[in-house]
């Protein structure tokens, strides 16, 4: 029985940690490929010239008293809404303390399962504004080509590192894997084997990507009304969420300098092992001969 039960919880975090992996993957290319080459020809969309500006302004006034325009700007702000609710109520003490309570292990799963849930019904029914023109938008030679390109590298290099960042701090237990894999070999909850410095870091850095996904949000070739929303949103909420400290600063930096220092030890006995088997091969042969 005991090992059946194990089986479902590995099989519970395997299919959660599958989906909230695609979920991720669906939000950078909402986030970021589909902002990037997002069509940019609507009417208003670049200034070129006086007549231009004028028909942008007018383009405003009419965009500002549009239904349409007001009504998708309340859908989005729900569904934006909903999103930072249900990721702020979840990380709340009590509510964890009731999860953890009645769904035990599998508490960081629900979590981040109820999280890209949200996340996909955000994207899946976000309403892009179309009849408004953008806020920017760059588009004149040669920057209408180069400036795309230059923002999809500083989208890749952000989520290079935010990806980096995430693997640093435990990956397997931010999903939920890791809690379950030591409950089934009866080791504990691997958050309370942390040290101490390591915990109130956790509770402080809600948001270890802070810098690099403001670059995401606000490094495009154009700015909608719907961006801008989703942009000033995500930026205030990890504003919000953002409490470090000197403290916690010190323990993030000792921290990084012994990753930093392990993977340079790895690549020097590295470096020290393919150099002995060169010489061992070396000498091996001059035997032979």
């Amino acid at each position: 029985m005991a090992v059946l039960r194990s089986a479902a919880l590995v099989g519970l975090s395997l299919a959660n940690f599958i989906f909230v992996s695609w979920s991720v993957a669906e939000f950078v290319a909402f986030v970021s490929l589909r902002q990037i080459y997002r069509e940019s020809g609507r009417p208003g969309a670049a200034a070129t010239g006086p007549e231009t500006d004028v028909h942008t302004h007018v383009k405003w006034q009419s965009a500002l008293r549009d239904t349409r325009v007001h009504q998708a700007l309340l859908f989005n702000l729900a569904l934006l809404a909903f999103f930072i609710l249900q990721h702020s109520v979840m990380a709340a003490e009590s509510v964890r303390r009731w999860t953890l309570a009645w769904f035990g292990v599998l508490q960081r799963s629900l979590y981040v399962f109820c999280t890209a849930a949200s996340l996909q019904l955000l994207m899946l029914f976000w309403q892009s504004i179309q009849a408004a023109p953008f806020l920017w938008s760059v588009s004149r030679e040669p920057w209408g080509t180069w400036f795309p390109l230059i923002c999809f590298i500083i989208h890749i290099i952000a989520w290079l590192i935010i990806f980096s960042i995430v693997l640093i701090f435990d990956y397997a237990e931010l999903m939920g894997l890791k809690q379950v894999y030591y409950h089934c070999l009866a080791l504990g909850d691997p958050m309370v084997l942390k040290s101490q410095k390591a915990q109130r870091l956790y509770c402080h850095l809600r948001h270890p990507v802070f810098l690099e996904f403001l670059a995401i949000l606000w490094v495009v070739p154009s700015l909608s009304l719907d961006r801008l929303l989703l942009s000033t949103a995500f930026t205030l909420y990890m504003i919000c969420g953002h409490s470090l400290d000197q403290q916690d600063y010190r323990y993030l930096r000792s921290q990084l300098n012994k990753k930093f220092e392990l993977f340079s030890r790895e690549e020097t006995t590295y470096g020290q092992l393919a150099a002995h088997n060169c010489v061992g091969e070396s000498t091996a042969g001059e035997h032979r001969d």
